[in-house]
């Protein structure tokens, strides 16, 4: 059912698919999207580690034939770069997992805006559910109002906006919610931008939708489902940030890499959705899909920019890589072509950003000598 007024209460208190994209773009001054889907992960049987359990099977670099003389200069550059956890898993089972500075298996850490990819996860579960449709308006859960727009202007972006960063919003108050710093730049669908605040009002959206609370939403139809742990908790009092240990991480990055299914029990089964969330969304950047990073495209943008670059985010990485990127290189990337996931959580590794840094190009240099 529709909701159609805010709950603030709850936005203060727990702060802390798709048709053809052709037919869902409207108001955009691009042509037709073209995108390049996703490949599907190599055919082989992955491997799911048990719920309520440590137990999580493991293979060695040796066997997989990796790069032994690698290994020491990769461990040395996350060291030197403030790592807390890395792990990397080849078909679902670990092959790398290193802790550094008295982070251990159980300690959790947060995930920064790589976590913007539990909530379009989500968005799709409650889609799915018949909750809400994506290209609703979001003033159909959010009220009339809930922007400082007009309201011809606000009854422009939907819900398909928010998950593409095309809301047409100002950016320059990055976490702000309220109406007062909604403000109008461009009709929806016209510019791209990096903005929290429509983002995480996508989690109210949610919740008013489903007539609950956003964390027991997402804990009951995500989390608990595969095993992992964590919680949502506010650290500007606005945007909502998830903490986990970096197994939890890693399992759902596998449940990506498995297109929705978890060991057998499908938790998304809309496909169209799930491979909209992970290809080119519009074409403002194409580097963006549903809240996830895309590798291999001919250009991108970047947090807090109006510029656009030539060339793919990552040079050193697979084409086929998409990816969580958090403030102070939290990350989670996924390789379909490969079976691969890999993740890392820590501070800062030197060059400030929301996202995208310079880091992934160094790991990844690193990376692909170890892999090869």
């Amino acid at each position: 059912m529709k909701v159609k007024s805010l709950n603030f209460s709850f936005m203060k208190h727990t702060s802390i698919s798709f048709l053809v994209a052709s037919l869902i773009i409207i108001g955009c001054s691009s042509d037709e999207v073209i995108t390049d889907p996703t490949p599907e992960p190599e055919e082989s049987q992955l491997y799911f580690p048990p719920s309520g359990s440590a137990e999580w099977e493991t293979v060695s670099p040796s066997d997989l034939s990796w790069n032994a003389d690698a290994e020491q200069e990769l461990k040395d550059l996350l060291e030197e770069k403030s790592t807390k956890a890395f792990i990397i898993l080849k078909d679902g089972k670990i092959v790398v997992e290193w802790y550094f500075d008295e982070h251990d298996q159980n300690t959790s850490w947060y995930w920064a805006s790589a976590g913007k990819t539990l909530t379009a996860f989500t968005v799709g579960l409650a889609q799915e559910e018949g909750l809400l449709d994506t290209e609703d308006k979001s003033s159909d859960y959010l009220g009339e109002g809930w922007t400082g727009l007009t309201t011809e202007k606000e009854n422009l972006i939907t819900l398909w906006h928010q998950l593409t960063m095309t809301s047409g919003l100002d950016d320059e108050d990055l976490d702000c919610v309220t109406p007062d710093c909604l403000t109008y730049v461009a009709d929806a669908g016209t510019r791209w931008a990096y903005h929290n605040g429509p983002y995480t009002l996508l989690q109210s959206v949610v919740a008013n939708a489903a007539e609950m609370e956003w964390k027991d939403y997402f804990n009951s139809n995500l989390r608990d489902k595969i095993g992992m742990d964590g919680f949502w908790f506010s650290t500007s009092g606005t945007n909502n940030v998830y903490f986990s240990t970096a197994r939890s991480m890693a399992r759902f990055g596998l449940l990506n890499l498995n297109n929705g299914v978890w060991d057998g029990e499908t938790i998304l089964s809309d496909t169209e959705y799930l491979s909209d969330m992970k290809n080119t969304s519009q074409n403002l950047n194409k580097s963006y899909g549903y809240l996830w990073w895309l590798n291999g495209k001919d250009s991108y943008r970047m947090p807090s920019l109006q510029i656009e670059f030539d060339g793919m985010m990552i040079p050193n990485a697979p084409s086929d890589l998409y990816a969580g990127l958090g403030k102070n290189d939290q990350k989670l990337y996924i390789i379909p072509s490969q079976n691969l996931v890999v993740l890392r959580m820590g501070v800062d590794a030197g060059e400030s950003s929301l996202g995208l840094s310079s880091f992934d190009n160094q790991l990844w240099e690193k990376l692909s000598t170890y892999i090869d």
